[in-house]
């Protein structure tokens, strides 16, 4: 094998995103849910993409998009006040710091000098891109955060969503002054910590991003009204019934989607997964840049841990390839930490058999029927 692809340094954009996951089943008989509570007792919003977008067109994906200077402003000094500042504004202890590698060369959307640390700016980035994608406003009351938080709920939609979302599209400072009108604050305490995943290299001047996955439990399903300009569609799925919706192609996942949609099928409930993030708090949050190794018949993404996997810097603007095939590859290893992608059908496997060095879990080995490639 051998990396002989290289380029000079991409371009490297901070984004977050937020994995949306509803309590279904406590829903009352006033309200019954669309379709029947699925088997883990939650469902994710999937938001689908348009497909005149440039970055994965027509995938379903989880809220969120690239940062920007609006999200660390110093104008949110003073609406977090007085009951939240500087340095934590009331989250939990700051877990362990990142590993030294993988670090992407430069990052353009981060402030010289940002007035918010780099984890309220992210989370605000999440809130506020999914009240832009899908009218979800993820936000509470001014007032000190409850000393037992449970499963968040969205607040209810304001009269003149239209407009308000209008405005913040068109300027992301427009968000502050919405959470002003409402005197509410981003609920940044309902986002936890989830990962990090970075763009791998594939070709020259690809768009590539250093995105910070956070995961928020809500009690209920809030109203979602998808933008239609870069969102056409959502819907809310288990993880199983996403899983299914990909492989019988239904929708498409881009691949750190269907891995986090697959971890996710490791909790029963929505308590579970909700007491797992309280106690990941303390945990070192795993950051993740694939190593794309080109195959004869396809692709496979090498993730930290795996036999393959290259802890080099190099390999932010590398692959890695072979003249054998994919199969070959797999009969030839043990310790696996990796997505394969087949073909061009975009139909992933996913193998794993090493254990996370924290308390996170990773997803069950899956591999695709045959009859669906």
């Amino acid at each position: 094998m051998s990396g002989p692809l290289r380029s000079g340094p991409s371009s490297w954009r901070r984004a977050a995103s937020v994995l949306l996951a509803a309590g279904w089943a406590s829903r009352g008989a006033a309200a019954p849910p669309p379709a029947p509570p699925p088997a883990e007792g939650f469902r994710l919003l999937l938001l689908q993409r348009s497909e005149g977008q440039g970055f994965l067109p027509g995938a379903h994906v989880f809220p969120g998009g690239a940062l920007d200077a609006a999200d660390s402003s110093a104008d949110w000094l003073s609406l977090f006040a007085p009951h939240h500042r500087p340095p934590r504004f009331g989250l939990r202890p700051a877990p362990p710091p990142r590993g030294p590698l993988p670090v992407p060369p430069a990052e353009g959307t981060r402030a010289a000098d940002p007035a918010l640390p780099e984890h309220v700016a992210a989370r605000i980035c999440a809130i506020r891109e999914a009240f832009e994608e899908a009218g979800v406003l993820l936000l509470r009351p001014r007032a000190p955060p409850a000393a037992a938080p449970g499963p968040a709920r969205a607040l209810p939609p304001p009269p003149d969503l239209a407009a308000w979302r209008a405005r913040v599209l068109r300027d992301p400072r427009q968000f502050l002054r919405l959470c002003a009108h409402l005197d509410c604050t981003p609920d940044i305490w309902a986002l936890h910590d989830w990962s990090v995943w970075l763009t791998p290299f594939l070709q020259r001047g690809g768009r590539r991003y250093d995105t910070t996955f956070f995961l928020c439990c809500l009690s209920e399903p809030p109203p979602v009204y998808p933008d239609l300009g870069e969102v056409v569609g959502s819907k809310w799925s288990s993880p199983s019934e996403a899983t299914e919706s990909f492989i019988s192609k239904e929708i498409w996942l881009a691949p750190p989607q269907f891995y986090e949609i697959r971890r996710l099928e490791n909790f029963a409930s929505l308590s579970d997964l909700h007491k797992f993030c309280l106690d990941l708090t303390s945990e070192e949050v795993e950051r993740w840049l694939p190593i794309s190794l080109l195959t004869a018949d396809g692709r496979i993404q090498l993730l930290p841990g795996d036999e393959l996997y290259l802890e080099d810097s190099d390999f932010l603007e590398n692959v890695l390839t072979t003249e054998k095939k994919t199969e070959e590859i797999m009969k030839e290893g043990k310790k696996f930490h990796r997505v394969v992608i087949h073909s061009l059908n975009h139909v992933y496997s996913i193998h794993v058999t090493v254990q996370s060095k924290n308390k996170h879990v990773f997803p069950k080995t899956y591999v695709v029927n045959k009859s669906h490639l």
